[in-house]
């Protein structure tokens, strides 16, 4: 998210932010991908009244600052399309700032992979792009500029030492020793800590504002820590690093940022942002915060997807389980269809959990209109057509997508021999199983009616053959004396067809709030990826280009995979399937 950390100061005075108020937040329906008004929340109703004012001189610039310790994910798309978003639509601009402050975790392999995340989620910061560690001298300047004014010290208690001294919620802190140091000793001990002649831990460069405050952020807060670690950037330059909350609202100001968006866990720190700036008498943008994104099923915590990646629960940062903007891109998700989902929860200012049936719909509703059906069969049956000429096939004219006639049509090849379904055929089927079984006939799609004359098992009883006839009156899908079928099957040829790998994803958890378990690996669903060998598909989807994204007739929207597909070997993922649960969630809402 905008603003925020692996480990955020947490305000004392609310609860655990991973246990969010699981509220079903309802979506509006309007966004900028379907042409329709964009919602007004909260933070344009600001932006709007800044604009009336003339504050900020009518400017609006934003800006998304990640730090570079992991991948991105569901969460932070949510602030970038919530920041480059306003930037937009009040013809400001956006920066991408690295917050680069902790060069203990950080690496250009996360870096670049934000960035790529950010540009394919159809975003440009054309020359804003920053990095905090541009601002290393700056903020040296500024802890220096606050030392002189007696607004900060340097602290030799240890870390223990100073949080049992921070006081607690009922009880004020207590001054350290060496709070009323001079500002001649104190610029020299910064000094000192800067070249490199303290050890770490030994001290630290503190605010000197009130060990008393009711919040307890401000009692006397650390801005700078010594860590003598290799930055990314700037090497080992430096051997002190700023802390995030005095870099965070300098790099704001010193960038004119007008509008500074971040999450509501850092609410409390808005004080001793306000402070930092007021303190140094510098440019002061507004600091504003939403609520996080949080989804059914899914952590978000970054530290939990650490834990997943390093303890090899999932294949990687872009695993298709995980919910990481690689991971998502992997699965088939489209830029669209996520900005869309971003509009639909909009903004608010009270945690709530989304349901993620309902990103699933933007998938679908993106997909439904745009990706081309094929026919693919995951679990093959062979059919034999025995009345149908030995070595002979057929052209057979089929839609590429009904929802967009422009799309036009494909030419694929009928059989004597096909594969169906096995789930399409039952010897003794229940009263409301329509599909084929002895004696039965049913339609193939955009080919004949097939009815089933002879099933064929193998030792142990598995059906593993069928023998059926066709009518050849019936091309196309009709029959011309006006007799029905009750239903209609996908089917691949077998001499025409490709072999592949089909990857089923369901949810990486168990339950709908994974971060409210004890142990939360305890819940991974151990069905989240059932991997399919042996499937049959339409030869065209064995010349597809990776990342190539279709309907399965009846199965659902699948995803050429962009690591592993190749034309020698396709490998497809699930997206999602046809069923859409937020539908039948609005429709019983409705009722």
């Amino acid at each position: 998210m905008a603003g925020s950390k692996a480990n955020p100061p947490q305000d004392p005075n609310k609860t655990d932010p991973d246990k969010t108020d699981p509220i079903k937040t309802e979506p509006k329906e309007t966004n900028k991908d379907n042409d329709s008004a964009v919602p007004k929340h909260f933070i344009r109703h600001i932006i709007d009244e800044d604009m009336a004012s003339g504050k900020y001189d009518g400017r609006v610039v934003t800006r998304f600052p990640p730090e570079p310790n992991g991948y991105l994910h569901i969460g932070h798309a949510k602030s970038i399309c919530l920041n480059f978003g306003l930037a937009r639509d009040y013809n400001g601009q956006c920066h991408l700032r690295f917050d680069d402050t902790n060069p203990g975790k950080e690496n250009v392999e996360y870096v670049d992979a934000i960035q790529e995340d950010v540009r394919w989620l159809g975003f440009d910061w054309k020359e804003h792009l920053h990095y905090t560690s541009d601002y290393f001298d700056r903020l040296y300047g500024y802890a220096v500029e606050l030392i002189k004014r007696g607004k900060a010290y340097v602290d030799d208690q240890d870390a223990e030492e100073i949080r049992k001294n921070r006081g607690t919620l009922t009880e004020p802190g207590t001054n350290s020793p060496y709070r009323d140091r001079s500002v001649a000793e104190n610029l020299d001990r910064f000094e000192k800590m800067k070249t490199g002649e303290f050890a770490e831990g030994t001290c630290v460069l503190r605010a000197k504002i009130d060990m008393a405050a009711p919040n307890i952020i401000m009692r006397d807060p650390t801005l700078y820590r010594i860590r003598k670690l290799d930055h990314h950037r700037t090497a080992s330059q430096w051997c002190i690093y700023p802390m995030y909350d005095f870099a965070h609202c300098l790099s704001d100001s010193i960038e004119k940022i007008t509008h500074s968006i971040c999450t509501l866990e850092f609410k409390n720190n808005r004080e001793l942002y306000d402070w930092v700036l007021d303190a140094l008498e510098v440019y002061h943008p507004q600091q504003i915060e939403f609520a996080r994104l949080n989804l059914s099923y899914t952590v978000l915590s970054k530290r939990k997807l650490i834990s997943l990646v390093s303890d090899n629960h999932v294949s990687g940062w872009d695993d298709p389980r995980m919910p990481t903007i690689s991971g998502l891109r992997r699965r088939g998700y489209t830029p669209a269809a996520i900005r869309n989902f971003c509009e639909r929860i909009s903004v608010a200012r009270r945690d709530s959990v989304v349901d993620v049936a309902l990103l699933e719909h933007s998938i679908r509703e993106d997909l439904n209109k745009t990706a081309p059906r094929m026919m693919a069969v995951l679990n093959p049956l062979r059919v034999v057509i025995e009345n149908f000429p030995e070595d002979h096939s057929e052209v057979i004219e089929a839609v590429n997508n009904p929802e967009d006639p422009a799309m036009g049509t494909r030419k694929i090849e009928f059989s004597k021999i096909l594969y169906i379904e096995q789930d399409d055929f039952m010897e003794a089927p229940p009263k409301k199983f329509f599909r084929l079984a002895p004696g039965r006939e049913v339609r193939l799609r955009y080919a004949y009616f097939i009815t089933c004359t002879e099933v064929i098992k193998d030792e142990s009883g598995r059906v593993v053959e069928l023998r059926c006839s066709y009518d050849p009156a019936t091309r196309g899908g009709d029959a011309p004396d006006g007799r029905k079928v009750k239903a209609t099957l996908h089917w691949v040829s077998a001499v025409h067809g490709v072999d592949a790998e089909v990857r089923l994803y369901e949810n990486l958890f168990t339950v709908e709030n994974p971060a409210s378990a004890e142990n939360f690996a305890d819940v991974l669903n151990e069905n989240s990826v059932q991997v399919l060998t042996g499937c049959k598909l339409e030869p065209g989807l064995g010349k597809r280009d990776p990342g190539h994204q279709c309907q399965f007739e009846r199965l659902g929207y699948f995803c050429a995979d962009i690591r592993d597909y190749t034309q020698q070997h396709p490998v497809f993922n699930r997206i999602v399937t046809l069923r859409d649960m937020w539908a039948k969630i609005k429709k019983q809402q409705k009722a």
